[in-house]
């Protein structure tokens, strides 16, 4: 399996559907479509009869049904959900739900620890920005009247009520995938599942080691060639797997390469920025967030990590 840049985009209702393969003896492979791509569970199961697929399906569509939820709920895309709620709020204050309110908790401890790299209001630079694969670079004042609009530290979070200034918006993109693949695992836990691996376009849980007790092994894309060669594996028993990086989303521009992960302060790409990191932690939304900050250090994200004594790997 490849580990796939993250994507954001909301998955069409027609597209709700779970589809199930035998990839070997024992080994089925659950796909369905969600958070802007392609997702899969891979089960360990013994008996693969008709009543075993049956159960396998079933085991799928519990991690299915949980990436919509979470999807429908913080998509920025969704009009019904909290995050459509809270950008559209008009600069009044709004009161939110204890999963809500445990997310922005998270994303406001991001913020901190990364002294105001990780910043969740940092999403209206789309608005300059299209990482297309194209050579169209905003200007500088465009990006520049954005910035006033940018900055978590302008917000009123004091648990359960969030204000944000009118014209602000957030974005859980940064942290949402890695949460549902976090959450699926805990459904699929819950249900009796001991050996599982969760991938949500590239983000991944394992959920103990396959059925004979070897860990599964993860690929790890290779930004030159992506979807189409690996440069690297992990070994991977039980814990979260993340990868960061801009094969899929960049400009380029007289020979350089921007990158769409952006300094929230400058609104524009981080320099010297690896071409991809993937970080082991023990959960996915962990491993995302060490991922993410080592980007946002630029030239300075390997020493970054080995300070913070994780497994990881870095393409430059």
């Amino acid at each position: 399996m490849q580990v796939c840049e993250k994507q954001e985009a909301s998955c069409p209702q027609k597209t709700r559907a779970v589809t199930l393969r035998i990839a070997g003896e024992g080994h089925v492979v659950g796909e369905f479509q969600a958070l802007g791509g392609p997702c899969e569970v891979l089960l360990d199961m013994p008996d693969l009869d008709i009543p075993g697929r049956e159960a396998a399906h079933h085991f799928v569509k519990l991690a299915a049904v949980e990436a919509w939820r979470i999807e429908a709920k913080f998509s920025r895309y969704n009009a019904s959900g909290i995050v459509h709620q809270i950008n559209n709020a008009k600069g009044q204050p709004v009161v939110l739900d204890e999963e809500s309110s445990a997310l922005l908790d998270f994303a406001h401890s991001c913020h901190q620890i990364s002294d105001g790299a990780f910043d969740i209001t940092s999403g209206v630079l789309r608005r300059a920005w299209t990482f297309d694969g194209g050579n169209r670079l905003p200007k500088p004042a465009t990006v520049a009247a954005l910035l006033p609009q940018v900055g978590w530290h302008r917000a009123n979070w004091s648990r359960p009520q969030l204000h944000l200034p009118s014209g602000m918006e957030i974005d859980l993109g940064g942290i949402g995938k890695e949460y549902a693949v976090d959450q699926a695992a805990r459904q699929l836990a819950a249900a009796g599942i001991r050996s599982a691996l969760v991938n949500f376009g590239g983000d991944v849980f394992a959920l103990g080691p396959r059925a004979n007790g070897e860990s599964w092994v993860v690929g790890i894309d290779d930004p030159n060639a992506t979807g189409r060669a690996c440069v690297r594996s992990f070994p991977l028993r039980h814990g979260g797997l993340a990868t960061s990086g801009d094969a899929r989303r960049f400009l380029k521009k007289n020979g350089k390469r921007y990158g769409h992960i952006l300094n929230p302060k400058t609104g524009w790409p981080v320099r010297g920025a690896p071409r991809s990191v993937s970080v082991k932690a023990d959960s996915c939304i962990d491993a995302g967030m060490l991922a993410t900050f080592a980007m946002l250090k630029g030239p300075d994200a390997g020493v970054f990590l080995k300070a913070e004594g994780v497994e990881h790997f870095i393409i430059w």
